[in-house]
């Protein structure tokens, strides 16, 4: 299955982040073109981009779009495919060891305490236990041979 490039519009270069997103979608797109992928998932991401070039809003509201769809196809890739961009799993982990991890020893301390002004110690330590964790799932992807070379930032 052929994959298709998002179009550059007109007037793109006066936005330097829109751009850079379509440098980076158009990256990950020919990164996957190395790699097999089956007919329903190409033409699924045929329909994503088509989507995107059809988009006929001003720049501001087609950088939405991009990042709006960004979750959508780095998650079918994971999903389907098993694939990841550089970094996926520390980006990923960081919020959950934040929002999970972070927030509830935070929480633990500041009980344990008697005073919640110590809810910010766990936030730091949820970060660090966070991004080790992605930071190995990375690894181990990479050594599988499921990391594709481009980091997607949001």
């Amino acid at each position: 299955m052929i994959l298709k490039e998002i179009e550059k519009k007109e007037n793109i270069d006066e936005n330097i982040k829109l751009a850079a997103k379509i440098v980076r979608f158009n990256k990950l797109f020919s990164e996957l073109r190395k790699n097999e992928i089956t007919d329903d998932i190409g033409s699924k991401l045929n329909e994503y981009i088509d989507e995107i070039n059809s988009f006929s809003g001003t720049n501001r509201m087609l950088l939405r779009k991009l990042r709006n769809m960004q979750p959508k196809i780095l998650g079918l890739l994971e999903k389907e495919l098993k694939l990841v961009p550089k970094n996926y799993y520390r980006d990923k982990w960081l919020a959950i060891g934040l929002s999970v991890f972070g927030v509830s020893l935070g929480v633990a301390f500041g009980a344990a305490m008697g005073n919640m002004a110590f809810l910010g110690i766990g936030i730091p330590i949820g970060m660090v236990l966070g991004i080790g964790i992605g930071t190995s799932l990375d690894k181990k992807a990479f050594a599988e041979g499921r990391q594709l070379d481009v980091e997607m930032k949001y």
